[in-house]
């Protein structure tokens, strides 16, 4: 085994060498997707450049090259979980696709009313909703496993629950929300003692701890290619060879069948009988070396290196006021979750990103989680094999730096009387000196801070006009919108506003733009090219960007009304 030197490993991420906002890119979003070494990048592009062809059936060299690869990539997978054949080892798009191949193959076949799936409240939406899908169908029932109050999974009700009844234990082996690790051997061996089968997400699992699907004694084991180092688009499903073959295909089309006929069809051996369709050859080998990468690593430096870092961390953490953990346990993935009591998630997302930062912010596909623990989402760090310590360190520093700079925003006066009109104050800017704000502005830093500023001149609303019917949809943060028609002049006002102050800041835009005018006049307005125009569009990410999106729609839909 080589030793754990970080500038080493380092050296063999090509992307995290390169600048975010002028400061050295740090990437702490690893448990929604890991970078890639070179040996992966290599891979992939000696594939296209030198074996590209369809596998399987052909007689040609390069089809024969590729079946190769592609072939030696699946041994790969089965060696990296122990299973005991090849043949159960199914190539997917990902984990999402693996779990909803078990639901609608097993699922729908085998589920009938009566029976009962046992899930956790720690699960992603994709081990969540295809069994909300087909327990419905089927009419068994979905059951949930609660937590307790550190957000960990609750094996005392776990033991409640679980009956002759249940049929099937589909549960994460890690939180990607929280981190949290679950009791997942003892939960295999209760479940078994019940009579039921188990599902295991190893999303999360398989790039920290080593796994091994004979020592576990499950049914199904599923994982993500991306989330070890591996490419997007590919994944696997493990399941027992005896129980895979009893299942039906679910998708159909070439590959999985052995003969087509006018009067039917056969289908074929595993594993290509829930292989249908070109697979992505070049994904299965960049796996293969993916696996390869990080096997070179025993699973004790894994484990040291990565743990220094969440201690590390969670240390820093506990030490800024006003910051409070989510998911508190011993037995955890390097993954800490958190919130702050003075700044709303998106804002930390972005405030940390203009130096440079990368973390997640949001639900983390993880809403049930987030409901039972009161919460609209969480700000997620989540460190891998090529993270330093002095990345944890930085980390925490930029932390600090938000909370120094925290903005307040301006507060309304309560109104007078309950007429609407007395929210819709004229604002302290206009379209025309918002426009030359901007144009003098060179670098997104400098347009950021603007736009903080913005929201901090943005009147804010009192509570009783952040009402749930005044409530948007579609916006990661939560938003409020109002709105005023003069029917003696036919012009629309509006009054917004957000508990994310990024948010504020493109609502003050986006007022300047549309508010005190007709109907007709709104619908003449090119925000977007307005928004391109002052270099704004292009720098928020995809999920801002969004929700500002259904903040003009709503105005829009608002304004046609009024034609």
């Amino acid at each position: 085994m080589p030793s754990f030197d970080t500038h080493r490993i380092r050296s063999q991420f090509p992307i995290l060498h390169q600048q975010a906002h002028g400061q050295p890119l740090i990437y702490l979003d690893n448990a929604a997707t890991t970078q890639k070494p070179l040996s992966v990048i290599q891979a992939m592009d000696s594939y296209y450049r030198e074996s590209h062809a369809n596998v399987h059936r052909a007689a040609h060299t390069l089809s024969a090259r590729a079946t190769h690869h592609f072939e030696q990539a699946r041994e790969a997978v089965q060696h990296f979980l122990n299973a005991r054949h090849s043949e159960e080892i199914i190539w997917t798009r990902g984990a999402t696709e693996a779990l909803n191949l078990v639901a609608n193959s097993w699922g729908r076949s085998q589920l009938k009313p009566g029976d009962e799936v046992l899930i956790s409240l720690l699960e992603h939406h994709a081990n969540i909703v295809p069994w909300q899908l087909v327990t419905q169908v089927t009419g068994a029932r979905l059951k949930w496993i609660g937590l307790d109050e550190q957000g960990c999974l609750d094996y005392d009700d776990f033991k409640r629950q679980l009956s002759s009844k249940t049929r099937l234990v589909a549960m994460t082996q890690t939180s990607n929300a929280l981190g949290i690790i679950t009791p997942i051997q003892q939960i295999i061996r209760d479940a078994q003692g019940a009579g039921a089968l188990t599902l295991v997400d190893g999303s999360q699992a398989v790039a920290h701890q080593s796994v091994d699907v004979q020592a576990l004694g499950c049914d199904f084991y599923v994982f993500s290619g991306h989330k070890v180092y591996g490419p997007t688009g590919i994944g696997v499903l493990y399941g027992r060879q005896s129980l895979l073959e009893t299942m039906p295909p679910w998708q159909a089309g070439g590959e999985m069948i052995e003969r087509v006929s006018v009067s039917g069809t056969t289908f074929n051996t595993l594993p290509f009988k829930f292989e249908a369709g070109t697979p992505h050859i070049a994904g299965a080998i960049g796996l293969d070396k993916a696996l390869k990468y990080i096997r070179q690593f025993s699973p004790n430096q894994l484990h040291q290196h990565e743990a220094q870092l969440l201690s590390l961390a969670e240390a820093g953490l506990d030490n800024i006021k006003g910051i409070k953990r989510i998911g508190i346990s011993d037995h955890k993935a390097p993954v800490v979750s958190f919130i702050s009591e003075q700044l709303h998630n998106q804002d930390i997302g972005l405030m940390l990103d203009q130096q440079g930062i990368a973390v997640r912010t949001g639900h983390h596909c993880a809403m049930p989680l987030m409901d039972s623990l009161g919460l609209t989402g969480t700000i997620r760090a989540s460190f891998a094999l090529y993270n330093t310590e002095e990345e944890v360190h930085r980390f925490i520093q930029a932390l600090e730096h938000c909370h120094a700079t925290e903005l307040h925003p301006v507060l309304m006066p309560p109104a007078a009387t309950n007429e609407m009109p007395n929210i819709f104050t004229e604002l302290p800017f206009d379209q025309t000196s918002l426009s030359l704000r901007f144009e003098r502005l060179k670098s997104w830093q400098d347009k950021y801070r603007q736009i903080m500023l913005l929201g901090k001149e943005l009147p804010a609303m009192s509570q009783e006009q952040k009402s749930e019917d005044a409530r948007l949809h579609g916006c990661e943060s939560t938003v409020w919108l109002h709105h005023f028609y003069d029917e003696e002049t036919m012009k629309l006002y509006f009054a917004a506003d957000s508990d994310a102050r990024i948010i504020r800041g493109l609502i003050a835009l986006v007022l300047a733009y549309f508010s005190g005018k007709t109907a007709r006049e709104i619908e003449q307005v090119d925000i977007e090219s307005e928004f391109k125009a002052l270099d704004l569009f292009n720098h928020l990410s995809p999920s801002r960007g969004n929700g500002l999106k259904a903040i003009i729609q709503e105005i829009r839909n608002v304004a046609h009304r009024y034609q």
